[in-house]
């Protein structure tokens, strides 16, 4: 029987270090005349920030900053920017950031021109459907964190706060129409959001990569962004300055999220929920999963992880020795390596497994993720039991 499935790969990408000087002409080539540049609180300081928007100024365009987003951005957060859009009369947008800045502005410019409620919108079934595709603005995205690959995306997270759950908003025409990848943009991290951005970028390949599925273009995809990470993540721990590491670092960001279209599954199903309730950082808490989720799917994934492990030039290739690789590599970057180090409370077990079963990315796990599944592996996460 021959495979069928469906294939959708990312959008024009425009990288190298410098390239963000290129950004007002990006925007004149999707006629915007007054982007609204939409980015965290954190960054909305920076000089980086700054200079961007004076060069945008100076270009003649009628720019304008916001900048009301949580690290984990909330409903809130996207009503409070969609306002501001309209009250601007702006007409696209530029999502600048890490994965935050990034969904919220992509949800920003999809939600500008729709009348029904965002979680209208929730990436289940064919709901994307019920949006006014004329209402979705042009949008410009532009990473400074190597994590989420949210540039390259067809979707948004963001935090419904009267139900403390992660929900994806999907639509194709979220996905940015030009991103600039421009290295010199992440040097400024600081060391622990390049370490969790990292894993964050490591955990999507990784996961893409177990997903059943039929996606050999995923597949590929990941296995070379993991080869990526797996060496210029410790050299950009080591070298904050390290150019070419940091470029190697945004490219696998934007190759995990391509790859992720194939699937997702434990590490990412219980992340939601955990982000959602304790407010930790997405891609540190996939990080500290990782090798409980990894132990538990070992039976469906152990030959894939031993080709794997043989495309890394790990010794002895096989299951043991990529799973010592990503235990060496979460200690190296300061990984917590429990969730009781994460700062989570296995009193809430029963309450995270609920709503870990319940999140999307639960159906592309290797092995069933059931709740009895999120259980153990939550429990194994809080023993520190690989």
């Amino acid at each position: 029987m021959s495979h069928k499935a469906n294939w959708n790969y990312p959008t024009a990408v425009k990288f190298g270090v410098g390239r963000i000087k290129e950004l007002a002409d990006h925007c004149r080539t999707l006629n915007m005349q007054r982007p609204l540049l939409v980015t965290d609180a954190g960054l909305a300081q920076t000089p980086m920030v700054h200079q961007v928007l004076v060069d945008l100024l100076d270009a003649g365009l009628a720019a304008a900053l916001f900048s009301d987003i949580r690290p984990n951005p909330s409903g809130a957060n996207l009503d409070a920017g969609v306002r501001f859009y309209r009250a601007g009369g702006h007409d696209g947008v530029i999502a600048f950031g890490g994965g935050s800045g990034i969904d919220t502005g992509k949800l920003i410019a999809f939600m500008s021109g729709q009348t029904r409620s965002v979680w209208d919108f929730e990436d289940i079934g064919d709901w994307w459907t019920r949006a006014n595709p004329a209402g979705i603005a042009p949008i410009i995205a532009v990473p400074t964190t190597a994590g989420t690959g949210s540039e390259v995306g067809r979707a948004g997270v963001v935090t419904d706060e009267a139900t403390h759950t992660k929900r994806i908003i999907f639509h194709p025409k979220i996905m940015p129409s030009i991103v600039i990848c421009d290295a010199q943009l992440s040097v400024g991290m600081p060391a622990k959001i390049t370490a969790g951005t990292g894993m964050d970028a490591l955990s999507h390949c990784l996961e893409a990569y177990c997903a059943p599925g039929f996606h050999p273009l995923a597949d590929g995809v990941a296995v070379e962004g993991m080869r990526l990470i797996a060496t210029a993540l410790p050299k950009v721990m080591a070298d904050p300055n390290d150019l070419n590491a940091r470029a190697d670092m945004l490219a696998a960001a934007a190759m995990g999220a391509t790859a992720f279209q194939k699937g997702l599954g434990g590490m990412h199903a219980l992340s939601h929920p955990i982000g959602a309730l304790f407010d930790t950082h997405h891609g540190m808490t996939n990080a500290c999963l990782m090798p409980y989720v990894l132990a538990y799917n070992r039976s469906a994934i152990e030959s894939r992880l031993t080709r794997l492990a043989a495309y890394l030039e790990l010794p002895d290739p096989g299951f043991d020795s990529f799973l010592r690789f990503i235990v060496d590599l979460r200690q190296h970057v300061g990984v917590p390596n429990t969730l009781i180090d994460l700062g989570i409370d296995p009193a809430r077990s029963a309450e995270i497994a609920a709503k870990a079963v319940l999140d999307p990315s639960a159906g592309g796990n290797p092995v069933t993720f059931d709740l009895p599944a999120a259980l153990q592996i939550l429990s194994a996460a809080f023993a520190g039991d690989i």
